[in-house]
C-alpha cells in the first residue's frame, strides 16, 4: 500500500490525447497515476493502464475496486473519456445516436463520480476535473449533440462543487478549445444523413480541419488539470490556451449579437448555404 503522502490519480480515456498527456504529466509531478480504457493496457507508459468502460456500471465499480484495494484511497478523478459525432445536421444523428454519445460523455462521467465521490468522503478530501469544452459555454452548429453533452458537463460539475466543497471535496471543470489529438481521427459518422445537409457539412468539416491545423498541443490541457489539481482555492472552471480564454472573455464581456455573428463568421456558415437557402436566410 502506498504512503499517504504519495496522491493517487484515475484518469479516464488516457490511452491517447488529453487522457494520455494529463496522465503523464500528473506521473511526472509525484502522482502515482491509473489511466484507462477500453482496451486496457496498450505499450509502456509512465503510469498503470485498466481495462474500463464507462458506459458499464459493472467496468467502473470494477476498476474503482482496484485501485482501492492497491492503495486504499483516490485523491483526484479526472474524467476525460468522450467521443464526437463528425460535423453534421443536428437532425442526422438518431435519437438512439444522441443516447450513445451522451452515455459516454456526460453519464459516463457521472458513473465515475459516483463510484469514486465514497471514498474521497471517508477520506475528507480528494478533486475532481471533468475535461469540458469551451463548447460547454458556446454553441457548435453542426456539432450540437457534442456541445450539449459538455454544457451538462459544466452544469453538473459547478453543482456538484457546491454539494462537496464542505467535504474537503472539490469540483472543477477544463474548457480547452481546438486541440491537436486524436479525437477527431475518431468522430462517429451520423446515422441519419439528409441530402439538404450535404454541402454544408462538408464546407464546416473543411473549416474545422483548417482550424485544427493550428491548434494547441494537449500538454497544454494537462498543464491546467495539474494547476487545477493542485490550487489551495481552486476555481470551479478553467480555460486552457490562448484561444479558449479569448473565447471565455469574448462570452463573458461581448454583445450576444457580436459573440453571434462571430461564430458563424469563424465557421463561414453563410458560405456555406445554397444559394436558395441564403436568400431566405436574408429575407428574415
Amino acid at each position: 500500500m502506498n504512503t499517504i503522502t504519495t496522491k493517487i490519480a484515475l484518469v479516464t480515456g488516457a490511452s491517447s490525447g488529453i487522457g494520455e498527456a494529463t496522465a503523464e504529466r500528473l506521473a511526472k509531478a509525484g502522482y502515482k497515476v491509473y489511466g484507462t480504457s477500453r482496451r486496457g493496457a496498450q505499450g509502456k507508459r509512465s503510469f498503470e493502464m485498466l481495462g474500463l468502460d464507462v458506459t458499464s456500471d459493472e467496468s467502473v465499480e470494477a476498476a474503482v475496486s482496484k485501485v482501492i484495494r492497491h492503495d486504499g484511497r483516490i485523491d483526484l478523478l479526472v474524467n476525460n473519456a468522450g467521443f464526437g459525432v463528425a460535423p453534421a445536421g443536428a437532425e442526422e444523428s438518431s435519437i438512439e445516436q444522441a443516447r450513445s454519445i451522451f452515455e459516454t460523455n456526460f453519464f459516463g462521467l457521472v458513473r465515475m463520480t459516483r463510484a469514486v465521490v465514497p471514498h474521497m468522503r471517508r477520506q475528507a478530501h480528494g478533486r475532481i476535473i471533468n475535461i469540458g469544452s469551451v463548447l460547454g459555454f458556446l454553441p457548435m452548429p453542426y456539432g450540437a449533440l457534442y456541445a450539449a453533452t459538455k454544457h451538462a458537463v459544466e452544469g453538473y460539475s459547478e453543482s456538484l462543487d457546491h454539494e462537496l466543497r464542505t467535504r474537503g471535496i472539490r469540483v472543477s471543470v477544463i474548457e480547452p478549445a481546438y486541440t491537436k489529438t486524436p479525437f477527431d481521427a475518431n468522430f462517429v459518422e451520423p446515422d441519419a444523413k439528409l441530402d439538404e445537409y450535404r454541402e454544408a457539412r462538408a464546407h464546416v468539416s473543411k473549416r474545422v480541419n483548417e482550424i485544427m491545423a493550428t491548434a494547441e498541443e494537449p500538454g497544454v490541457v494537462a498543464d491546467i488539470v495539474l494547476k487545477a489539481a493542485s490550487a489551495t482555492q481552486p476555481k470551479v472552471r478553467y480555460a486552457a490556451g490562448k484561444l479558449a480564454n479569448r473565447l471565455r472573455l469574448l462570452r463573458r464581456f461581448a454583445p450576444a449579437g457580436l459573440v453571434d455573428a462571430g461564430i458563424r463568421k469563424d465557421l463561414r456558415l453563410d458560405a456555406a448555404l445554397a444559394p436558395q437557402a441564403r436568400h431566405a436566410a436574408r429575407a428574415f
